[in-house]
């Protein structure tokens, strides 16, 4: 290839570093494939503009980029703190309470939670990422509770709070939730995120809700609870209920410690390859760049290590959306994951995978397994719905995916999923192959060396969805 392919793929957090229609599309072809808005911040005003700038950024650059909608979720949050900032030190009895719209400066804190109609006495409360640790010591009131600092700290307005024994009930989706569901259903999101899911109920009840809102986005199931993690049933339940899991690392390790993190990232790498599930792999991956030009190398480990694994997608939050480096951020990122994938092999899985579709499955199995023996250039996937396209990446081929299919939307989710490049041509019988000779004489695809003929597996049907049934093997 003309351009090389990285087979793990980047989804970029949009924010006020990247505000701008030229910082965009350099992004775009500096190698991200997936843009996430994030509904915690931004008007609508502001994202309807931001999803102008990802799909013009995208057509520039001549390939397709997913847009991720990323719900808020119950996000617990403290209020506006006098001065935005409040010293605490250890021992202080600290009140949060839902009651108090001001804050005097004091010790009691406003917070945008009635937590007082779920707490217990004795559950952990850990204030601003973690930074100050306390426990429940008291019900106040129907709207207060009182908590004793463990440690010295400071606070600021509208940091987050984490409660990792704290049953909510099912509080998963919140008024402004729905609200910003509703609005993203009129847009063109491919993806839609669900932030602090529990179980896979959580998953069932978005999908009626999209249903609902006729809202045509795959589900993106964010893992950051203690619940979601709590035993191997569970996590493989919430992942084949979904379309796509983000191992969402910063909360997760104020939830279940951070010791558990790594193990869990890979028992939830395996799942979603055993089951044909996109994996996405977020937080903190390159987060020292949001001040410094260059990674630390304990980052550059992360990410090689998310590529060795087998992730479909690594995702840059502060990175981008808040950094003072994000060209360089999402530079660097490729090049680790360039250079890992030509220089060690993705981890094997001891299952093949089972998605829902098991001819699908067998196909793939069958094209990789071939493309792999005669040492094809390009394993070309034609897919009317992408489901060929997922179950070819679930097989994590060491070759690039050329896929081709009608629908533009299909395409963008493509964008998000292993070794794939997709494109959108009109349906023929032969657009598969049309376009391989297509990007063979304008060099995107290259045949090995001292070969004139680029050898391609084809896999492909009669046009129809769930018509994949045939392949191929073409010399070009």
């Amino acid at each position: 290839m003309s351009e090389k392919l990285n087979r793990t793929k980047i989804l970029a957090t949009m924010g006020p570093a990247v505000a701008s229609a030229e910082q965009i599309e350099a992004l775009v072809a500096a190698g991200v494939n997936g843009c996430r808005l994030n509904f915690s911040h931004g008007s609508y005003e502001s994202m309807d503009e931001l999803i102008g700038w990802v799909r013009a950024a995208a057509k520039k650059n001549h390939r397709p980029v997913a847009l991720l909608q990323d719900l808020q979720g119950p996000k617990i949050r403290l209020g506006q703190i006098k001065d935005n900032y409040l010293e605490i030190n250890e021992g202080d009895d600290i009140v949060l309470d839902y009651a108090v719209k001001e804050h005097d400066g004091g010790l009691t804190l406003p917070v945008q939670y009635n937590l007082a109609e779920k707490v217990k006495v004795g559950e952990p409360v850990y204030i601003f990422d973690g930074k100050i640790r306390t426990h429940v010591q008291e019900i106040v009131s129907d709207t207060a509770i009182r908590l004793t600092a463990e440690n010295k700290g400071f606070v600021n307005s509208n940091k987050g709070l984490n409660l990792p024994d704290t049953d909510f009930g099912g509080d998963v989706f919140t008024p402004k939730d729905i609200a910003d569901l509703e609005w993203g259903a009129t847009r063109d999101f491919d993806y839609i995120a669900i932030s602090f899911v529990q179980s896979a109920d959580d998953i069932y009840k978005l999908r009626e809700m999209l249903q609902q809102n006729n809202y045509n986005a795959k589900v993106v199931a964010k893992i950051e609870t203690k619940k979601a993690v709590a035993d191997d049933q569970t996590m493989e339940a919430i992942v084949k209920a979904t379309d796509a899991i983000m191992v969402a690392r910063g909360d997760m390790a104020y939830e279940v410690g951070a010791e558990r993190v790594p193990i869990i990232q890979r028992k939830l790498l395996r799942l979603c390859r055993e089951h044909g599930k996109i994996c996405i792999v977020a937080t903190q991956t390159m987060g020292s760049m949001v001040d410094s030009p260059v990674p630390t190398r304990a980052e550059v480990s992360d990410v090689a290590n998310a590529v060795i694994q087998g992730a479909d997608t690594v995702m840059l939050s502060e990175e981008t959306a808040m950094g003072h480096y994000p060209l360089e951020t999402v530079s660097t990122m490729k090049e680790v994951i360039l250079y890992t994938q030509d220089n060690c092999e993705t981890s094997s899985i001891d299952n093949g995978p089972e998605g829902e579709n098991q001819d699908y499955d067998a196909i793939a199995a069958a094209a990789v397994r071939l493309a792999k023996k005669i040492g094809a250039d390009a394993i070309i996937c034609e897919t009317a719905t992408g489901a060929t396209a997922h179950s070819i990446a679930a097989e994590r081929p060491n070759m690039p995916v050329i896929s081709v299919t009608s629908d533009s939307h299909v395409a963008n989710q493509l964008s998000l999923i292993y070794a794939n490049a997709a494109f959108v041509r009109p349906y023929s019988e032969t657009y598969g192959v049309d376009l391989a000779k297509e990007l063979k004489d304008s060099g995107y695809l290259q045949p090995k060396a001292n070969q004139s003929e680029l050898l391609t597996i084809v896999v492909s049907g009669n046009g129809q969805v769930a018509g994949t049934d045939t392949i191929k093997v073409r010399r070009i």
